[in-house]
């Protein structure tokens, strides 16, 4: 066992010498003594194969760049996964704080979305016909939640055309859409909403031709 440490030892301080001297060959023997045990304990730490192969990648790249900044005080293999162990880390945290700041944003996304949705239903041009006002409220309510039923790639859109009022340019800029490809999007968000609201369409226009009939009557009837 002795014997073996001390040949390790020997052939690490070798392995030390070829990395500092820039043997293009002594990354491959790093990468092949010393790759499966990096990858297994970045595996510990990250508990998930694809995470921990970019660690080891990381951990081999920063172990031939650093290698003078080993002192060898300690056993080489002790230096690499101290290093091992900070990259894992600090891959955790990194990966928490995009999730904390995805989570952020899905949610002001939300937030923002309710408020247009609610911006759009009192944008009604109210009538000042009782029963009409009440469809126009229904339908004005009805619209802003299958705004927030599209998906996102239509609803967006619609809101910032359609609600906010921004130019096609503008709208395509904010989302970095090319002009034709944002129209689509606007066009289809359009046609589902259409296919949705339809019902209130009909309800709206036998409501109206309702109320124009006795209209014209008493007009006739004045003229008389």
């Amino acid at each position: 066992m002795r014997r073996e440490l001390t040949a390790g030892r020997t052939e690490d301080r070798k392995l030390v010498a070829r990395l500092r001297a820039h043997d293009s060959e002594a990354v491959a023997e790093l990468a092949s003594r010393y790759g499966l045990r990096i990858h297994q304990l970045a595996f510990r730490y990250m508990r998930n194969r694809e995470d921990a192969q970019e660690v080891a990648q990381d951990v081999l790249l920063k172990v031939s760049r650093k290698i003078g900044a080993f002192r060898g005080d300690a056993a080489l293999s002790s230096w690499i996964y101290r290093i091992t162990f900070n990259t894992a880390m600090s891959r955790l945290r990194t990966s928490k704080a995009a999730r904390a700041a995805d989570a952020e944003r899905d949610r002001t996304r939300a937030d923002n979305d309710e408020r247009r949705a609610a911006r759009t239903a009192r944008l009604a041009d109210w009538s000042a016909l009782p029963d009409e006002a009440v469809l126009r409220r229904e339908l004005m309510a009805t619209l802003a939640k299958e705004i927030r039923a599209l998906p996102e790639i239509y609803r967006v859109p619609i809101l910032l055309r359609d609600v906010e009022g921004l130019s096609t340019e503008e709208a395509g800029r904010k989302l970095r859409l090319k002009d034709q490809t944002l129209k689509s999007r606007l066009h289809r968000g359009r046609l589902m909403l259409r296919d949705r609201l339809r019902l209130f369409e009909g309800g709206l226009a036998l409501h109206r031709r309702a109320i124009a009939r006795p209209t014209r009557v008493a007009d006739h009837a004045t003229a008389a």
